[in-house]
């Protein structure tokens, strides 16, 4: 019987899951090279965005343009914010089983973890960026977790399961065209017993620190609209702007 690691909240308050260290290797940079380069990553990141950009656009920009930035941009963030990453995990832990979806993953955090759950029979992580998914792949197997979890593009790939038990959609919704559309997936391929984390932040900052994201008033009102008709909200006690919800 293979044993897995144990990949809980206090070991990613510890390290990240090994994350410096991981991405240090996977990057050819040493731990003061990629310390050096985080605190400037989200104002590198957005140096690179274009400005108003056709929303048709934004898949192709997040899966050519953004490059290797995007993983330090990422780690950054969730090197930072550890304690609030620590209670999206217990969350996850709650309702995560059986086939996971984490869509748009990034670097894999919460993919990880998922996998590492005895409850969870495999996860399915989607992701545009490819550096991303060779990231994640990566670690996957250094963490000995190579064979409950696999990397795609999208949710069209035929290697995907039908239905998932659990969906996990974190920090993504606002940087799709259609938000609302992508909910609407979900909910065709979400089990009629499974549960969804989503979470989203449909604003570009107070001085546009938040380029990336999109916030017309449409928009957001039809994303609204699609998650109360097809969507009832579980109560869950952790104080964080992630929310599950089953099937209506």
């Amino acid at each position: 019987m293979t044993t897995l690691p144990v990949l809980n909240p206090q070991r990613f308050l510890a390290d990240g899951f090994d994350l410096s260290a991981q991405l240090a290797r996977y990057l050819d940079l040493s731990i003061e090279e990629l310390a050096g380069r985080l605190p400037t990553s989200t104002n590198d990141l957005a140096a690179i965005h274009p400005g108003a950009f056709d929303p048709e656009q934004a898949g192709r920009f997040y899966e050519e343009t953004v490059g290797t930035g995007h993983l330090l941009e990422l780690a950054a963030w969730h090197l930072g914010s550890a304690d609030y990453i620590a209670d999206t995990l217990r969350l996850q832990q709650r309702f995560a089983r059986g086939q996971v979806l984490d869509f748009g993953g990034g670097i894999g955090s919460h993919a990880l973890a998922a996998a590492a759950l005895p409850e969870v029979e495999r996860v399915w992580f989607v992701d545009l960026n490819p550096h991303n998914r060779a990231f994640v792949q990566a670690r996957a197997v250094e963490l000995g977790l190579g064979a409950k979890l696999s990397c795609y593009r999208d949710m069209a790939d035929p290697a995907l399961p039908v239905r998932f038990d659990t969906i996990v959609c974190l920090d993504v919704l606002e940087h799709l065209s259609d938000p609302a559309d992508q909910l609407a997936l979900f909910a065709e391929r979400l089990a009629p017993a499974g549960i969804a984390l989503l979470n989203w932040y449909f604003f570009k900052g107070f001085q546009g620190e938040y380029p990336f994201h999109f916030d017309a008033p449409e928009l957001v009102e039809a994303f609204f609209r699609t998650l109360q008709s097809r969507f009832l909200e579980v109560f869950h006690p952790y104080l964080i702007t992630t929310r599950a919800y089953r099937l209506a």
